[in-house]
C-alpha cells in the first residue's frame, strides 16, 4: 500500500506557500527569535545513519558544517509535512539573503519510522521541499540510537491496520555547530519560516 502518494500534492503546496511566506517575511531580516539556547547542553553526539543513496553517514560526515535537524516521518498526515515546509522555507529565505553563510548549513530530515521510511522514501520526501534537505534513515537500531542521542521521544500508535500506524514524537528544530555542538532549538508548533531563518542568521557565522 502506498498511502503517501495522494498527500504529495498537498505537501508540495504547503512547501510552496511557506517558501513564499518565508521570503516575504525576511525582507527586513530582523524578526524575533523564539528559540531556546542549547549551549552547554548534553544533547547530540556521534550517530550513524543512512542517506537516500544507501550510503552510511556519521556525525563526522558533517564536520565543519552547521546541522539544522528535524526528526519526523513521511507517513505523518499533518505535523511533519508542515514542519518540514517551515524548515525548508526558513532555510531557503536565509539562503537567498546570505548564500555564503547558508552554504555552511546542512539541513536534515531524520526519520523516526525506519520500518516504512526506507532511504529511498526519505530521499524523495526531502527532495520535495528543498534540494539540499538531506533525508536520513537507517536500521531500527541505528535510528533508535540517534533518537536517544538527540533526546527525541518517539512512540508508535496503533492504527486501523498493521502498516497504518502513527508515530507520536517530539517535533523540534535543532541547530548544531560545525563540531556537532548544540546551539539552539525551536519547538515546531511555535516556529515559522521567519523564525527559522532568524535563528540561522543569529547563530551561523
Amino acid at each position: 500500500m502506498n498511502s503517501r502518494l495522494p498527500r504529495l500534492p498537498l505537501i508540495l503546496l504547503a512547501a510552496a506557500l511557506l517558501l513564499l511566506g518565508g521570503l516575504w517575511a525576511l525582507r527586513s531580516m530582523n524578526p524575533p527569535v523564539p528559540a531556546g539556547n542549547l549551549a552547554g547542553a548534553s544533547i547530540g553526539g556521534p550517530f550513524t545513519l543512512v542517506d537516500g543513496d544507501g550510503r552510511t553517514v556519521t556525525s563526522a560526515t558533517f564536520d565543519g558544517r552547521y546541522r539544522l535537524m528535524y526528526f519526523g516521518y513521511t507517513f505523518c498526515p499533518d505535523v511533519c509535512p508542515v514542519d518540514t515546509a517551515k524548515l525548508a522555507a526558513g532555510y531557503k529565505a536565509f539562503e537567498t539573503a546570505e548564500p555564503k553563510r547558508a552554504a555552511q548549513v546542512q539541513p536534515m530530515f531524520v526519520t523516526v519510522d525506519p520500518a516504512r521510511d526506507t532511504p529511498a522514501v526519505v530521499k524523495a520526501f526531502a527532495a520535495a521541499f528543498h534540494p539540499r534537505l538531506l533525508g536520513l534513515s537507517g536500521s531500527p537500531e541505528q535510528v533508535a540510537a540517534a533518537l536517544k542521542t538527540f533526546r527525541v521521544y518517539a512512540n508508535k500508535v496503533p492504527g486501523s491496520a498493521p502498516d497504518a500506524y502513527l508515530v507520536d514524537h517530539l517535533a523540534v528544530f535543532y541547530l548544531f555547530g560545525p563540531k556537532g555542538e548544540p546551539i539552539a532549538f525551536q519547538v515546531g508548533k511555535e516556529a515559522t519560516p521567519e523564525t527559522v531563518a532568524a535563528m540561522l542568521k543569529t547563530y551561523v557565522r
